[in-house]
């Protein structure tokens, strides 16, 4: 079973995808994390020496890489954006989660992150506006939705676990 966590920056991918593959008794990868020890290089490096283009080919070729193994992956913030990315998980029979955390919650999380070139290079209205036009792509990539703005990462794991063992 392969599961893959998305939604904006910030929205518990990581804290909650942790706890949902114990609870699956599935393995569990960032796909960021890989891309870092892929490229032996920082986010904010890649995006620097190579630019962001790079980046979503890489984290493309991660993702595709990952369907079909027994894990849940927490997806960069961008990768299920891309439609042949969301089209290979869907084709493959993967559990595409988006975790829908509202934008005000999201960036108390994310604001002071250095490890996040988008955040660094944007102001709060303009993390917004990607926020809006990624929801919905999340919306429409995803085959299972969470509301969990207001759940706790042990709440938000137990619905990742309900919803992808139906």
């Amino acid at each position: 079973m392969t599961v893959f966590l998305c939604g904006f920056m910030g929205c518990g991918k990581s804290t909650s995808g942790k706890l949902a593959a114990k609870k699956l008794g599935v393995g569990f990868t960032d796909t960021d994390d890989l891309i870092v020890r892929t490229l032996d290089m920082s986010i904010p490096e890649i995006f620097e020496k190579k630019g962001e283009p790079f980046f979503r080919t890489a984290e493309a070729e991660i993702v595709k890489s990952l369907c079909g193994k027994s894990v849940a992956a927490a997806c960069g913030g961008g990768a299920m954006l891309n439609p042949d990315t969301a089209k290979c998980a869907a084709e493959s029979g993967c559990a595409v989660v988006f975790l829908d955390v509202p934008f005000d919650v999201c960036y108390e999380r994310i604001k002071d992150d250095t490890n996040r070139p988008i955040v660094m290079n944007s102001t709060k209205e303009q993390l917004e506006e990607l926020y809006n036009k990624r929801r919905e792509v999340y919306l429409s990539h995803s085959t299972v939705h969470i509301s969990c703005g207001s759940l706790s990462p042990i709440e938000t794991a137990e619905k990742i676990a309900a919803a992808v063992k139906k």
